[in-house]
């Protein structure tokens, strides 16, 4: 079994500010270190129900989080961002068996994570056909081009939530859930010991029922904070600016949709 495992901050335990998801912060070390606890929680979850060979990108900001030290031998990591358009799952390909999307968090727009977000802190909202679009939904349909389903996610309440919805047999494990601008969290073990049972569940049942059907034709919409940022975006080819702040772009090849997000957002 070949796995992969995309992994950010904002949705794992604890975490709370964006000074605790700031490389350059005092508050920095201690989340950088339960990251890297929840994918070495996956990994173990991963081995143990027969993973061969495992690859993992570091998604998060820099992509420079994850402490190496303790990877399993079977284990290879990314590291920074070559700017490829799969951009959070890059190196995925088809011969991987399935993909674990750990620290994942809500979209633009929810209020149930302080950190929530989409790609960025410029968008206000995103959506795919109509969809409010999370990373987790970004990356998820970026794995279905080649094939690959997600067969688990880690992150806060609201995402698992919106992940059932999608897709029921998808594992999901809510580490947290944010309340205004506070968060209440399971203890970093338990947290880690919820992923490791549930990596190791997911990964021994039908894996391709996680798969997610990709429609025929995406329509992505973007609307933007600041409405300078959308007409800039709009010069993006096929984008139209359909309002102050708001961009769409339609095609029928979901790689398209990931390459324009490299320019546009």
């Amino acid at each position: 079994m070949k796995v992969y495992i995309s992994a950010d901050i904002e949705g794992t335990a604890g975490i709370t500010n964006w000074d605790e998801a700031r490389k350059t912060h005092a508050d920095y070390p201690e989340h950088r270190q339960q990251m890297t606890r929840e994918v070495l929680a996956a990994c173990e979850g991963a081995n143990a129900a027969g993973a061969k060979e495992m690859l993992i990108k570091d998604a998060h900001a820099t992509g420079r989080n994850i402490l190496q030290a303790d990877l399993p031998v079977n284990a290879r990591l990314i590291r920074g961002w070559s700017g490829h358009p799969m951009s959070m799952v890059q190196g995925l390909d088809k011969d991987f068996d399935a993909a674990l999307f750990i620290g994942y968090h809500s979209k633009a727009g929810d209020e149930t994570n302080p950190l929530a977000h989409t790609l960025n802190l410029d968008i206000m909202r995103m959506r795919i056909n109509g969809v409010p679009t999370s990373e987790f939904l970004l990356h998820a349909y970026a794995a279905a081009t080649v094939g690959v389903p997600v067969v688990f996610v880690s992150g806060d309440w609201q995402l698992c939530t919106d992940i059932k919805e999608i897709n029921p047999n998808i594992t999901a494990v809510a580490v947290s859930e944010g309340i205004g601008p506070s968060t209440v969290s399971l203890a970093p073990r338990t947290a880690c010991a919820q992923i490791r049972d549930g990596v190791e569940q997911a990964l021994r049942g039908d894996l391709k029922k996680c798969l997610l059907k990709l429609p025929e034709r995406f329509t992505l919409e973007i609307e933007f904070n600041n409405p300078v940022k959308a007409y800039k975006s709009s010069w993006y080819p096929g984008c139209q600016h359909i309002g102050g702040r708001t961009i769409r772009f339609e095609t029928s090849d979901y790689f398209e949709v990931m390459r324009a997000l490299k320019f546009i957002a």
